[in-house]
């Protein structure tokens, strides 16, 4: 059995190591729960952090807070940093933005690039944002071996010993003939083959050979590693990818850089490269994990009572078995279910057989053709300074609930087709109305005109509630223009 040994010391790999976050997902299967604005990685499953509040707190155990890099888009980056304010001054330019979803090759190559930019032995640590993890000590022992070999210019992937015939899962067979490296009871071995979501009949197949592993979609490697890699087996996304760091270098406008990312070919780091790659190196693993893929997968890892449901939430049974309910705020009563999936939120409710949880991706996609306002977001929607919950809406009116956090303000804004009246209901509201600035206290209330420059703030100590009322032709949340903004999010100037 051959045997390497590696040529840099833990110390020294740990001093270039950079959690990235993969957070750009949408995790249909989760809806209701999920939605496009607000995915499954900003969601409570288990415990009182967030999937992604809990990913941060696993990688910051390998690595500084400040090391950690967030790939994502514009649209969930606000509620991304709302999330993980606890780390906001180590993230603040820590965000990775794509324009638009690529898959996951062009996403972890731009990381690549910017980490380049900043560190040329960056060693990257690639992690969803949505993946359920427990053991830390087998985690960080994981991550420790994989750097070693990453080191050593492998690509080096996480190997899950599967538990059932998953035909959800990508597999892989390591060469077990070839140990890599070893760390505690772990070791490394070259990868012998991949494969793609097996049928059902191969996944039992796989199962009962003892020798594959679920791909956990977990990745250690260095960063040029990685763009050499993309270079010899996607040339045309190397190309593209040149092309942007060009760009950057160059000082080119994000219009610019945006659109050539836009070019890129979407392909998934996974069939694109690791299963083309001579590098391919996994680690198998003991830590528990689950990719809580769909409602179905939460038997997993969640709790169960005595008839084996799991239960979440506002919920009153008699007589269910193996089944999921899940209530958000509404009283959910069930009798004698057996593996049904039941999810109730202030919008939309589900109920599907657990056989058919994965289905759920089908309806998202029909809502979406519909442009059903559901798949999209919440009523009540988080933003950095507090929340708005939408109460009612029809032709020309929509009725908002407002609260802004102690300290917190609105940017200074205005809207081009649509007035809104405000209506205090507890604490003090701070009103900027063109030139004017002055308080409003519970029970007053203020209009703001169309095209009106604004801004509400909560100087108090206590959460401000307003009612708003807006009125106007359209009323979508685009309708927006910001001179101001203490969250960094884009400020437009009009000429």
């Amino acid at each position: 059995m051959a045997s390497l040994e590696p040529r840099t010391s833990n110390l020294e790999l740990d001093n270039h190591l950079y959690p990235v976050i993969m957070a750009g997902g949408s995790g249909t299967r989760f809806w209701p729960l999920s939605r496009q604005l607000f995915p499954k990685q900003l969601l409570r499953i288990l415990g009182e952090d967030t999937l992604i509040q809990q990913t941060m707190r696993r990688v910051v155990c390998a690595s500084a807070p400040n090391r950690v890099l967030i790939s994502t888009n514009p649209a969930q980056a606000e509620s991304i940093r709302v999330q993980l304010s606890e780390w906001k001054e180590a993230l603040a330019e820590n965000f990775v933005l794509e324009p638009e979803g690529r898959n996951t090759a062009p996403a972890i190559a731009l990381v690549a690039l910017e980490l380049l930019r900043r560190d040329p032995d960056a060693i990257m640590l690639v992690v969803p944002a949505d993946h359920i993890v427990t053991g830390q000590r087998a985690f960080d022992a994981a991550v420790s071996l994989a750097a070693t070999l990453a080191g050593q210019d492998y690509l080096v992937t996480f190997g899950i010993k599967p538990i059932r015939p998953e035909t959800g899962y990508g597999y892989i067979r390591p060469n077990l003939k070839m140990t890599l490296g070893t760390e505690s009871r772990l070791k490394g071995h070259p990868v012998s083959r991949f494969v793609e979501k097996p049928n059902a009949t191969k996944a039992a197949q796989y199962l009962k050979a003892g020798d594959y592993y679920w791909n956990s979609g977990m990745f250690v490697w260095r960063a040029t590693t990685i763009l050499d890699e993309i270079r010899r087996h996607q040339p045309a996304l190397s190309r593209g990818i040149e092309r942007i760091g060009q760009l950057i270098q160059a000082g080119a406008t994000r219009q610019a850089i945006d659109d050539a990312y836009r070019t890129l070919t979407p392909v998934s780091i996974d069939t694109g490269v690791m299963e083309r790659s001579k590098k391919a190196a996994i680690v198998p693993v003991s830590f528990q994990w689950s990719d809580v893929g769909s409602w179905g997968s939460l038997d997993e890892v969640a709790p169960k009572d005595k008839g084996g449901n799991v239960v979440i939430g506002r919920v009153v049974d008699i007589g269910s078995r193996r089944s999921i309910v899940y209530g958000d705020r509404r009283l959910v009563a069930t009798i004698g279910l057996t593996d049904m999936v039941v999810v109730d939120t202030p919008d939309a409710t589900l109920v599907c057989p657990k056989s058919r949880a994965q289905d759920v991706k089908q309806l998202v996609e029909i809502l979406k053709k519909q442009n059903a306002p559901e798949h999209l977001e919440h009523l009540t929607v988080q933003r950095p300074w507090g929340s708005y919950t939408i109460l009612e809406e029809g032709l020309g009116y929509k009725v908002k609930r407002v609260t802004v956090n102690p300290g917190g303000r609105l940017s200074l804004q205005l809207h081009h087709r649509r007035s809104e009246h405000w209506v205090v209901i507890t604490g003090t509201a701070r009103v900027t109305r063109g030139d004017e600035v002055f308080d409003l206290k519970v029970g007053h209330s203020t209009e703001i005109p169309i095209e009106t420059p604004h801004r509400l703030e909560n100087p108090g100590q206590e959460t401000l509630h307003i009612i708003e009322v807006q009125n106007g032709p359209y009323l979508g949340e685009d309708d927006i223009v910001r001179f101001q903004d203490d969250y960094g999010r884009g400020v437009k100037r009009e000429a």
